[in-house]
């Protein structure tokens, strides 16, 4: 397969000062070992695009083939009890990146009061904004290089939450996270410069575009391979459209609704560019001084009952504040300084995942997140460490103001103010199909306290209250 750095000559030529024709785009180049590492770690974090809790073999998945990412999980840490930052995509990569819950950080749900307009041709597409703080910025100031490869959300044209704006050195991927519904768009961005798929044009679909992020992904690690580097790679697999050239393994799998076979290949592609990315790691010597992590942005999108059964044993998905909606598989692999073969129930959620990097790279983290250090969970060097007691928070908005709050084993779940609160103990009864708010009304006031004091007011995401409020 010739590589689409030959098939986009206008893609050269934005990217001129770069050696893109290496190895590194060759989708089956070997390396050379012995490359000299870094005494910070070089970081990726992988995330994939509606993924459910029960998508992966390591997680229970029975039917979808995943040997590369479970494999990493035999060498790493498996976390089973880690939650995203909310239930759809643009909020959830908000908490990621800036390290606040949704009751604080900018972007609260994928569509909000204002903002600029969207493919649906409505207004509501809130930007990150100059003030907040990523895990980029803190990260390049601790003197990483870094790039972003995939879907951002964050930011459209013209907009303050651009990812060259936010703290990336590199962007290659979708801004709109509409748009990166398909696989076959007619264009992506290259940092602030449009890049025409010229196969794409006019319905055709020649050119599929995780193809090119793989490829990208693999020529940035090999080109920043003498120098601290994070990657953020946040593939759009296997959100729908569920589109790929080759069904792979599962084209025989007739009996199946068409749908079905493209996203089980569609998660088995992910896992086989997984296992190319942790490949290149140990070509490049670089496998002992990086450390990779691999989550879901939220819950699966389709359950899939019967098939896959996506969510596993949780109640609900995307969209959903249950278990299925928000907990989602986590894999964090680092040779020599994470066990291996370990399986965790430590509680944490993407508002750790900034504080958790800037530690890796030595760094402070910003006065004003939510987030907590976690890395003495999985570094073999702690000992004697204790999570402090604190709570997880989520809001959101998209079928009336929604709260969620992991306190201890405890899980609250208020839906529209007129239904109240729900409480699960988590330890007995995951699947949250037990309410028994009724049976302790003290858990539930401590939550509904812990709840109130988490959310502050947002002009792109009033709370139903606050709606009234503007109204009078």
């Amino acid at each position: 397969m010739t590589t689409f750095l030959f098939r986009l000559p206008a893609y050269l030529t934005l990217l001129t000062a770069l050696t893109l024709i290496t190895t590194g785009c060759n989708r089956n180049a070997a390396h050379p070992k012995g490359m000299v590492q870094n005494p910070k770690p070089n970081i990726i974090f992988i995330l994939a695009d509606d993924l459910g809790y029960g998508d992966l073999g390591c997680y229970g998945q029975k039917v979808i083939q995943t040997p590369n990412i479970d494999r990493m999980a035999t060498e790493g840490i498996r976390f089973t009890h880690c939650y995203a930052g909310s239930t759809v995509c643009a909020p959830s990569r908000s908490v990621l990146m800036t390290g606040q819950h949704t009751g604080h950080t900018t972007v609260r749900g994928n569509n909000g009061i204002g903002g600029v307009v969207g493919l649906g041709g409505a207004p509501g597409r809130i930007p990150l904004l100059h003030r907040d703080t990523t895990i980029a910025e803190v990260l390049k100031a601790a003197g990483y290089t870094t790039g972003m490869v995939g879907k951002w959300g964050l930011g459209e044209p013209d907009t303050e939450g651009l990812p060259n704006d936010q703290g990336f050195d590199e962007f290659f991927g979708f801004l709109n996270q509409r748009r990166a519904h398909s696989y076959y768009p007619e264009y992506i961005w290259k940092d602030t410069s449009k890049v025409v798929l010229r196969g794409n044009q006019n319905g055709a679909q020649k050119e599929y575009v995780h193809y090119l992020f793989t490829d990208y992904a693999l020529d940035f690690i090999s080109r920043h391979k003498n120098e601290p580097f994070f990657l953020y790679l946040p593939y759009t697999l296997p959100h729908d459209e569920y589109q790929i050239p080759d069904m792979g393994l599962y084209a025989d799998s007739t009996h199946w609704a068409a749908e079905e076979r493209a996203y089980a290949a569609m998660v088995t592609l992910m896992d086989e560019d997984v296992g190319r990315i942790l490949q290149q790691l140990r070509g490049l010597g670089l496998d002992d001084n990086t450390i990779v992590f691999f989550c879901s942005d939220n819950g699966a999108a389709q359950f899939w009952q019967g098939r896959f059964d996506s969510s596993g044993s949780l109640r609900g998905r995307k969209r959903d504040l249950y278990e299925g909606g928000i907990r989602v598989p986590m894999i964090i692999r680092y040779p020599g300084k994470v066990a291996a073969g370990v399986s965790s129930t430590l509680p944490w959620y993407f508002a750790d995942v900034l504080p958790t990097l800037a530690s890796l790279a030595g760094v402070a983290s910003p006065d004003n997140i939510d987030g907590t250090d976690i890395s003495p969970a999985f570094l073999q060097n702690s000992s004697n460490w204790e999570l402090p007691e604190r709570h997880l928070y989520w809001e959101f908005y998209e079928t009336g103001y929604q709260q969620a709050v992991r306190w201890k084993h405890w899980k609250g779940i208020k839906r529209p103010p007129e239904l109240g609160w729900e409480l699960y103990d988590l330890e007995k009864n995951p699947a949250e199909d037990h309410d028994i708010s009724g049976q302790y009304p003290k858990v539930v006031a401590r939550i509904d306290s812990l709840a109130a004091s988490s959310h502050t007011p947002s002009p792109y995401f009033p709370a139903d209250g606050e709606k009234m409020q503007q109204k009078h």
